[in-house]
């Protein structure tokens, strides 16, 4: 069956309609899986490069067409190797629905039972002071869009209401959790003790010890606003976007994390 067009040489049946749609929640699946996350920079250069290489090979340029076809040729495995994270992680979320009886859709839908909203800074600001104030070190991570639970999985898992006083538990010195950092999810402490990537960039000051290298290196993979306390020089500091404030004064350091805990969109 064929539906009426005003394009004579354009038929499009039902099958073509339902092919286009499936593809297009797909890619929207996909597009929710990767926002956020620098994996979306690259997975649009990747299909821009895919479109160039279609363009190209229209035009019959055959040397530049045959060096960008080599380059597709490989294309998959490249994917594989550069969205390795992501897809693992679809692969546990789809696992971790089916094992709960979610059936073989069900694992697209959103879960039903976290809170939402942005997550009250009193507590974390003043932690973060009494830290300072004794020269302790702590590294919070604060969650948006990005999927932190690769993260979150390399240390301890909490699943904790914040408190002052929890904190300073976790990054007391004789704590077996100080070491690493707090992820913050939904309003809660979703693990402590986590590994984070540490930044490569060469203009980092050297000044900057591993925390603050660290929560750059998040926020240049992902959207995380990470505050970071200094155990050398007590100084509380906030890092967004691989740009790092530091020396921020405890009301600062408030009126800034609530506007960017506010301000920025919660996870689908």
């Amino acid at each position: 069956m064929s539906l009426p067009f005003p394009f004579y040489f354009l038929h499009v049946g039902l099958a073509d309609v339902a092919d286009v749609l499936l593809v297009t929640w797909l890619l929207y699946q996909l597009y929710k899986l990767l926002r956020g996350s620098v994996a979306l920079n690259v997975a649009l250069g990747l299909l821009s490069l895919y479109l160039v290489y279609l363009v190209v090979n229209a035009l019959g340029l055959g040397l530049l067409s045959a060096i960008l076809g080599q380059f597709m040729s490989v294309g998959v495995l490249a994917s594989i190797i550069l969205f390795q994270q992501e897809i693992r992680r679809f692969l546990l979320n789809v696992g971790k629905v089916a094992l709960e009886g979610g059936g073989p859709l069900g694992w697209w839908r959103r879960p039903s039972a976290q809170p939402s909203g942005a997550p009250s800074v009193a507590a974390f600001v003043e932690a973060a002071k009494s830290l300072a104030s004794k020269d302790t070190g702590a590294l919070i991570c604060f969650t948006f869009t990005s999927d932190l639970s690769s993260y979150a999985e390399s240390g301890d898992r909490l699943d904790a209401e914040p408190s002052k006083r929890l904190l300073l538990a976790i990054f007391n010195k004789t704590s077996p959790l100080h070491d690493g950092a707090v992820i913050v999810a939904q309003g809660r402490l979703v693990a402590a003790r986590c590994i984070l990537p540490v930044s490569q960039n060469p203009e980092v000051p050297a000044a900057l010890g591993l925390r603050h290298r660290a929560a750059l290196g998040l926020t240049e993979a992902t959207d995380a606003v990470v505050l970071v306390v200094s155990e050398e020089t007590g100084q509380m500091s906030l890092v967004r976007h691989g740009e790092i404030h530091r020396g921020l004064a405890a009301a600062e350091l408030k009126s800034r994390l609530q506007e960017w805990l506010l301000a920025a969109p919660r996870p689908a």
